[in-house]
């Protein structure tokens, strides 16, 4: 559809006459207040045939659509201007037809300047007295000058684009001729319905059908199209969603539809019964942003975040974070996320409820502790979940006093926050984790060679070689750090047994064994990041941190998640990325945002450690090897193969349970997130509960998958038997465990014993060891000698680490209905 006029504008005679035009009926009619003189001055200036023709158009912004995994499931919507580019073909053609009968309803006759509107214009704005009354834009002029608009890349084109001037209107000229040859009048008329302002909130007729009626464009009615159609001239004033507004915008209606009859469009009784008709005006402006997430009941507006500050650290999206943060928020993308609805609607319910009842009485959690959750898929590291007993909202008026004593008067983040305490930020390093932290040292002793039979004889109270300030209450026998274990254990323990029951005194002295330095190596190469900068100085240099492998160090649930998930993908450590795929406007793929994944732990290594984490949650080794578990009643809950480990800090200042599966791994925090220094007791069952619910609820319906047992080698080891050395001098001693192939120390503490003073008592470890490895002579001090005076308590990660509030087991045993306070384990 492309009439072209015959004989009155050849191109030859177009260009003259516009050029003869330019500088004098093109400036009154625009600019009828200046002199003419001036204007035909400076229109001599500026030779119309010597400006440009080329116009260089940038993309309008554009919607940025997130949605679930599914691909279905709307999240958020990004955008700076509430627009989406259709097709002409996807707009009913009533409406392009009301423009062009509201606009320029000489649009089909022209070629991009309309010679006899602007003489028409030019009259009637000087018999206006010098006001001006009407404009001699074309919709090619319009688009022309909007396009250039938002091409604008520096202050002076924004300005040289809108200033009213007789440059910027003959520029308009030149570029809607030129535009008229390249393009068809379709094409035109799709690239101005897109870039229109509607108001409301609208920029194209996409966002305008969905704001003001709900509908897409195809789908629009004459007495809806004609409506939109009318906006366009005063988009703020004619505003029909307003009460003020709604008047203008129905004259304006009437007035396109006569225009539609005067240009035979439609008849006059169905403009008629087109003005009679009444609308259903929505006027629902377009959520924008995570705080106006959808499906609130998913909770995912801390995920919608994540995805946002993810996005911004990614170099494909643009040079800098300002400039990646822009086309998130304008470039039309369809982001189609990681975030899995069965997990996070579990993961968020579970987070709200929060409900158990202890041995003794009903607890209710307080309301600025906050329960975290983050789901994590091994071996891809697509975050599935996040989660919390917040709102995502800045809207703080109705929050409660920060418990920090240091931010007294100050509002604290619950119920409503941006805070994102799940993931953690610059500001937000996290929060300790307790004993989960012991999967770090077995995971480093097993790189060494210890295998998981490997024993170490425990003491209620270890003395260690770590020297800390003999000042804190965590040192005993000067300054050495002296953890201790909270249920009073001691005795001969391995892997299985000391990670099931979570024995402080089996890991320290493993610990100190295999290097801290070592370690804390492993804990990076599983994603912890080490955010809190006294964290980085210690592990800069981390030999004499002691208390490391207790769960010292500030993570967050999304960090240990994704190490744990790290050791269920046999060692394959993939960064945590809240995406499945991006397209952009255009539906392309884009490229260079696949997983990013590492061997970072041997898969035999990885596969041991798991088979240990299977103790502490009530699940069985492969080889039957597990006793004691901190939360013995999780497997039977989840009924599937699990592994994890519950985590607990000084004073139960927080409370931690991570647990996985082949296919997911779930971390839960609950602790302050205003004042981690807490004084408030954080007790398991509120962080277990929900954990175990999310990874239970998340996995329904996917297959049962069963872990890989460990080799013979990392499970039971290559063992050499340790002489007996009881009551043997020193130096004998030293001798004789080096003619076995062992490496030998002595430790600087000594023990009363029955043997004679400064003879040796026994070795660490007793028994058998690993071939070369360090054995410690423990020395006497003599029968009848005092041990050292118990020096623990609160203070450098002397936490119980077993998940067990004062030491009681809060679940009962899970299989006695009488000795069960909760339904939902037995």
């Amino acid at each position: 559809m492309r009439k072209r006029e015959h004989g009155l504008l050849p191109n030859a005679a177009s260009l003259l006459l516009c050029g003869l035009l330019a500088g004098l009926v093109v400036a009154a009619a625009a600019f009828p207040a200046v002199a003419m003189s001036g204007l035909a001055a400076k229109a001599g200036a500026d030779t119309f045939e010597n400006l440009p023709t080329d116009l260089s158009v940038l993309p309008s912004p554009q919607i940025s659509y997130i949605y679930a995994s599914d691909g279905k499931t709307l999240l958020a919507m990004m955008y700076d201007e509430n627009r989406r580019d259709v097709k002409i073909d996807d707009v009913a053609p009533i409406m392009w037809k009301a423009i062009v009968a509201a606009e320029d309803n000489r649009f089909f006759e022209h070629r991009g300047v309309d010679v006899k509107g602007v003489a028409r214009a030019f009259v009637a704005n000087q018999n206006a007295g010098g006001q001006t009354e009407q404009g001699a834009s074309t919709l090619t002029m319009q688009y022309v000058r909007q396009a250039i608009s938002y091409s604008a890349q520096t202050p002076q084109e924004v300005v040289d684009a809108t200033d009213k001037t007789p440059t910027r209107k003959l520029k308009e000229m030149k570029y809607a001729i030129d535009l008229e040859k390249k393009l068809s009048k379709q094409d035109i008329l799709e690239r101005y319905l897109n870039i229109a302002a509607f108001g409301h909130g609208a920029y194209g007729i996409y966002a305008a059908s969905h704001v003001y009626f709900e509908k897409d464009p195809k789908d629009l009615t004459l007495a809806e199209a004609a409506l939109i159609a009318g906006l366009v001239k005063a988009p703020g004033t004619n505003d029909p969603a307003t009460a003020g507004g709604l008047p203008a915008a129905l004259d304006r209606q009437k007035y396109v539809l006569k225009q539609m009859v005067s240009m035979k469009y439609i008849d006059q009784a169905t403009a008629d019964a087109a003005a009679k008709e009444k609308l259903n005006i929505v006027g629902k402006r377009t959520p924008e942003g995570c705080e106006s997430i959808q499906r609130p009941e998913l909770g995912a507006g801390f995920f919608c975040d994540y995805l946002r500050r993810w996005w911004t650290d990614q170099k494909v999206f643009g040079e800098d974070q300002y400039q990646r943060a822009n086309r998130l928020r304008a470039g039309g993308y369809t982001v189609v996320t990681s975030l899995d609805v069965q997990t996070q609607a579990a993961a968020f319910k579970y987070a709200q409820e929060q409900p158990y009842v202890d041995k003794y009485q009903q607890v209710k959690m307080g309301q600025s502790n906050a329960l975290m959750l983050a789901a994590v898929q091994p071996g891809t590291g697509r975050v599935t979940a996040l989660a919390t007993n917040r709102l995502f909202s800045n809207d703080q008026s109705q929050n409660g006093p920060n418990t920090n004593p240091d931010k007294k008067g100050q509002k604290g983040n619950y119920p409503r926050t941006t805070v994102p305490i799940i993931t953690g930020d610059t500001d937000i390093p996290g929060y300790q984790a307790g004993s989960a932290f012991k999967i770090f040292t077995a995971v480093a002793a097993l790189e060494a060679g210890y295998p998981l039979a490997y024993t170490i004889q425990t003491e209620k109270q270890y003395v260690s070689n770590f020297v800390i300030d003999a000042k804190s209450p965590a040192a005993c026998n000067g300054p050495h750090y002296c953890p201790k274990n909270s249920g009073g254990q001691s005795g001969p323990y391995n892997m299985w047994t000391g990670f099931g029951s979570s024995i402080n005194t089996f890991f320290v002295p493993l610990e100190e064994r295999v290097g801290v330095d070592h370690v804390v190596d492993v804990a990076k190469r599983m994603g912890i990041q080490f955010n809190a900068s006294q964290d980085a100085q210690y592990a800069a240099n981390p030999k004499q941190w002691g208390a490391f492998t207790l769960g010292v160090s500030a993570t967050t649930p999304l960090q240990l998640g994704n190490a744990y998930a790290t050791l269920a993908a046999d060692g394959l450590y993939c960064e945590p990325t809240p995406i499945l795929e991006v397209k952009d406007i255009n539906g392309k793929k884009v490229d260079g945002l696949d997983p990013k994944c590492k061997q970072t732990i041997d898969p035999e290594v990885a596969r041991a450690a798991v088979d240990m984490a299977r103790c502490p949650v009530g699940d069985q080794s492969a080889t039957g090897k597990c006793a004691g578990a901190t939360a013995g009643y999780a497997r039977n809950f989840v009924k599937r193969p699990i592994a994890g480990k519950t985590g607990t800090t000084d004073s139960e200042k927080s409370a931690t349970f991570t647990v996985m599966t082949k296919q997911l791994a779930v971390s839960g925090f609950l602790t302050d997130p205003d004042w981690p220094e807490t004084n408030k007791d954080m007790k398991h069952p509120p962080v277990n509960y929900a954990a175990l619910g999310t990874l239970r609820d998340g996995l329904e319906g996917q297959p049962v998958v069963n872990f890989t047992p460990p080799t013979k080698d990392k499970s039971q080891g290559k063992l050499v038997d340790i002489p007996s050395v009881k009551c043997l001098s020193v130096d004998q001693a030293r001798s004789k465990i080096k003619s076995a192939g062992f490496s030998v120390s002595v430790s600087s503490q000594q023990v009363a014993s029955q043997c004679p003073a400064g003879t040796v008592d026994r070795t660490d470890p007793a028994g058998s060891t690993v071939k070369n490895s360090t054995v410690q002579l423990i020395v006497s001090k003599g029968p009848g000698a005092q041990a050292p005076p118990y020096q623990g308590g609160n203070g450098h990660g002397n936490g119980n680490g077993n998940g067990r509030p004062n030491g009681d087991v809060p679940f009962g045993n899970g299989t006695d209905p009488n000795n069960c306070p909760i339904p939902w384990i037995c």
